[in-house]
This record gives C-alpha cells, structure tokens and sequence, in this order.
C-alpha cells in the first residue's frame, strides 16, 4: 500500500512535492527522473526552482523522462509538452537540454518512436523516481481506463473526458489532439519509486478508486498498490473521499511522515 500523506492546504502539498524532488536530487545528482505535465505540476515546478535557487543545488547531472507527448505536435507546438516543460522547468535550471527526454510527437512512425522511447529509459539505466498526477477517470500519464496493467510506451486514443479537459490549454479552432504516445503503466511501475500529487475535490473521486478500490483497469492509478515504494501527497479537497482518511491522518499527521520509533 502507497504512504498517503494528506496536507492541510494545495500550497502545502505543492511544497511536499518539490521538496522530495529536491531531495531525490541532493542524494543522487545524477538521478533519472520521470516528469509529469499537467496543470498540478506547474506550481511544483515552479517551488523546484525557487528551492534549487536558495539552496544552490544543481540540476546539471540530472536525466529527465516524461511520461507523455501528444501525437501531431513538433517540440516547438506552443501546446507540446516539450514547450511547456521548457517554459516550466528545463529554461530556468541548469540541466542541459538534451539530458531532457520527451517522445517525440512528430515522427514519422509514432510506433517506432515509443518503442525507441522505452529503449532510452533502459539504457539510462531505468527511472530512480517518476513523478504523477492523476486524472478525473484514473489515469496516469495517458494511460486511460481499460489500458493494460503491464502495459510499455505506445500509441493510446485519449478518453472524450481527457480531450475535453484538455481543451482548454488550445485556442479557439484549434484541433485538440486526440492520440499520445505514454508510457505504459508496466513501464512507470517500473521506476525504483512513485510519487503521485493529487488536488482539489475533481480528483477525490479518482484518488479514492485509486487508493481503495480494487486493483483495475477500469482505474489505472490503482496499480499503484502494487508498488512498493509509492508516496501519494494530497490536499485536503483530494483526500475527501477516502473511507479511512482518520487512519492515513493517524498515521501521518499533517501529512509528515512519523514513524514508531522503539524508545525501549
């Protein structure tokens, strides 16, 4: 079962999040981290820099794998994810661009090109820690209801629900792409650990399948009970559905991690 860590405000997860990043960094500078887009991780990134900043910590021996890119989009697309993990993150640190990995959403064969992108994650000797969000349905990265639990990177058709939500990061008369390539879910349980962010009441439904409820397809985050060393950060409004919150709150008050120390 994931460590559930439920914090008093959005702010204070966001924070949480950043500093475990931070933290994943400082241990090992030259960790290959798995990214997320999204509009909860825009705040995280932000507190990334500013903590990297104050506390002079390098990003330079850093590789970087995202989760996702949308199929039809060139890198520069003002919509990519490559653009907008560029204007979030990668323009305000120190880690070279190409150590910055997205699949990309302009190739020829987008089949050849997810088979390549799960080949450089194995080169790199595989993901120390692959950051998460989830969406209203469950998903993780474009991994959509019905995906396979042992799925690699590939080709998936986003959800009508995933293109709508979408929607509203493309213009008027804009075709909001309907295809990605992603990792797959065998792929993401695959890093050595998770951390999933999930915020705001829209995703207490989600949370709580993921958390609680069995292990489906139907919910792809639920896979997450199955890793051994996954972290979910909450706020408040996202851990409202969970049936044992007291006991996640019990355990990890203020969404600090305690744990029972022999004081024999």
């Amino acid at each position: 079962m994931a460590t559930i860590l439920i914090h008093p405000d959005t702010a204070s997860a966001t924070r949480a999040t950043a500093e475990r990043l931070l933290a994943t960094i400082r241990a090992n500078p030259a960790a290959v981290l798995g990214m997320a887009t999204g509009g909860t991780m825009e705040p995280v990134y932000t507190a990334l820099i500013a903590r990297a900043a104050e506390t002079g910590q390098s990003l330079a021996g850093l590789h970087t794998f995202n989760l996702d890119e949308y199929i039809g989009l060139a890198g520069d697309h003002p919509q990519s994810y490559r653009t907008t993990m560029d204007r979030l993150l990668f323009d305000h640190v120190d880690i070279p661009h190409d150590q910055t990995h997205l699949p990309r959403g302009d190739a020829t064969d987008p089949a050849t090109e997810a088979f390549d992108y799960e080949a450089q994650i194995e080169a790199a000797g595989g993901i120390d820690l692959q950051l998460l969000g989830i969406g209203a349905n469950g998903h993780v990265g474009f991994n959509e209801p019905s995906s396979s639990l042992a799925s690699r990177t590939r080709i998936k058709r986003l959800a009508r629900s995933t293109i709508e939500a979408n929607a509203r990061f493309f213009g008027a008369g804009e075709q909001v792409p309907t295809h990605a390539i992603t990792m797959g879910i065998g792929t993401i349980m695959k890093a050595r650990r998770l951390l999933m962010l999930a915020t705001g009441n829209g995703k207490a439904e989600a949370v709580a399948a993921a958390l609680e409820g069995p292990v489906t397809a139907s919910c792809p985050a639920s896979i997450l009970q199955f890793h051994p060393e996954a972290t979910v950060i909450l706020d408040q409004e996202a851990a409202a559905e969970l049936k044992w919150r007291d006991f996640y709150e019990d355990i990890h008050p203020g969404g600090q991690e305690v744990y029972f120390a022999d004081r024999s």
